[in-house]
């Protein structure tokens, strides 16, 4: 118990000495996790917008679909990823392995299926009058999806911080694609292992106080979020 203690009381210290190993560290994760999170938003809220407002053969199933990538495992994410990018994958040529993007990539991958899917949640939760009275009044495709995006825009905000907050605690795609190389791609959760690995705990005690206090954060946001969405 002392050595917890101990432990806990360097990790203050570590924290209001403002370590540049501990702030490179936080400074990557943040790097490579609002970079994933604004490219899957990119990708999954449009996604999500159109299957939920379009009408087509095979949706149940692409929606049954994205609702088991939720459980998508990061490992397999990791592995799916590597075998494209490893030296001897069709695109070892670019050198991406190992690096912030490869990172970026299989995180990507890992949200845009939870973004795509509460954007269609947000999206399916408006009242269908919406739609009608927009175009009765004679809006256009593109105006009519404007006022939709409108009135979803609670839902699909809260969609991309639960993306980030996913990827920000994520550890698997990190290790396996990262290589958690100091000063590069080692993020909180990896250099959390590693000092585990190592039985030094003051590192990791201090980072696992910075996750807590960004998901914190995050949940705060998310609580303030939902509660200015209409019911």
């Amino acid at each position: 118990m002392e050595f917890i203690t101990d432990s806990f009381l360097s990790a203050l210290l570590l924290l209001t000495a403002l370590d540049p190993d501990l702030l490179n560290i936080v400074s990557v994760s943040l790097r490579v996790s609002f970079s994933s999170t604004v490219i899957a938003s990119l990708i999954g809220v449009p996604t999500g917008f159109f299957i939920s407002i379009t009408q087509f053969r095979g949706k149940r199933w692409v929606i049954t679909g994205l609702n088991t990538l939720l459980a998508l495992p990061t490992v397999v994410i990791g592995l799916f990823v590597y075998a494209f990018i490893s030296r001897r994958g069709i695109l070892g040529t670019l050198g991406l392995l190992y690096t912030q993007k490869a990172m970026v990539i299989g995180q990507v991958i890992l949200i845009v299926p939870i973004i795509a899917t509460f954007t269609i949640s947000a999206i399916s939760r408006i009242d269908t009058r919406y739609r009608k009275t927009a175009m009765t009044l004679g809006a256009d495709r593109l105006q009519t999806a404007l006022v939709l995006l409108r009135e979803a825009r609670f839902g699909i905000v809260s969609a991309v911080v639960g993306g980030f907050g996913r990827v920000i605690s994520e550890i698997g795609i990190s290790m396996m694609l990262g290589g958690n190389a100091r000063g590069f791609t080692r993020t909180m959760t990896t250099a959390m292992a590693l000092e585990y690995d190592k039985g030094e705990f003051v590192l990791a005690i201090a980072l696992g106080l910075i996750l807590m206090s960004i998901s914190l954060g995050i949940n705060v946001l998310l609580n303030h979020i939902q509660g200015r969405s209409p019911e």
